[in-house]
């Protein structure tokens, strides 16, 4: 299995709109991100997790030709504004899209997008099939694990892809949701910023003791600010952690 990080950046990207404090960062490319989401192949799967508003520039420079179905960690719109933009996949593919996410996420969605659902559909609009997910289901060759944790007073959800544990904007982890993802290989865990600590993101530091705690081997962090430079960052992290970027690739057992 493989994971390309479409995105890794925070609610307002990296450098954020108008360029301001894009000088506290090195010219590292790195250190441009785009909001989170990310691509998922497998043998027979190819998946997404979250859609923001950057997916159309993410599924050119990624080369995604098929999306068999995405996975919604969360109704704010750095991770679902880019689902009209899943339309072009309708017209190659033919069928529609379905999305798994949490029946509140549903909601909000149909609520946002209500052009895309209903009597009052838009000829032509993205074609999406909204499926609540609240336990394991199989998908193609992927096993796929809601994990539900906490952003801020939010409830929203992370996944578990065979040994894959994806967590993005994420302050509190339920000690159940950590018992499924014991046993992981590789974890993907949000980490807003170095300090001060925020009342809805973990900081880079929690990140590194949640990882730790769970004795997870390699773990990547993402959701990441414009105060966080890419290479100082990893100088500080232990060797099994490190920050990822847009378009980084990374193999999975």
């Amino acid at each position: 299995m493989k994971l390309t990080f479409l995105g890794t950046g925070t609610s307002m990207g990296v450098p954020v709109a108008g360029g301001f404090g894009a000088n506290r960062l090195s010219s590292d490319p790195r250190n441009i991100r785009t909001r989170c989401s990310a691509w998922v192949q497998s043998g027979s799967a190819s998946l997404l997790i979250d859609v923001g508003p950057e997916f159309r520039i993410q599924s050119i420079r990624s080369r995604i030709k098929r999306i068999d179905g995405v996975l919604i960690t969360h109704e704010h719109m750095d991770h679902v504004s880019g689902l009209d933009d899943l339309r072009s996949y309708n017209y190659v593919q033919k069928n529609n899209i379905p999305v798994y996410t949490s029946s509140s996420c549903i909601k909000s969605i149909r609520s946002r997008f209500d052009y895309l659902f209903g009597a009052n559909k838009y000829a032509g609009s993205t074609s999406l099939d909204l499926l609540e997910i609240s336990e394991e289901v199989t998908f193609k060759d992927l096993k796929i694990t809601p994990l539900p944790c906490n952003h801020g007073d939010l409830e929203i959800l992370g996944f578990r892809i065979n040994n894959l544990s994806y967590l993005t904007d994420v302050k509190k982890i339920p000690t159940e949701t950590k018992k499924l993802i014991k046993g992981s290989k590789v974890i993907v865990l949000s980490g807003l910023r170095w300090e001060p600590d925020h009342p809805t993101h973990l900081t880079i530091p929690e990140a590194v003791d949640i990882i730790n705690e769970l004795e997870i081997s390699r773990g990547f962090l993402i959701h990441m600010n414009s105060f966080v430079d890419h290479e100082a960052s990893n100088h500080k992290l232990p060797g099994h952690i490190q920050l990822a970027f847009d378009q980084q690739v990374i193999n999975i057992d």
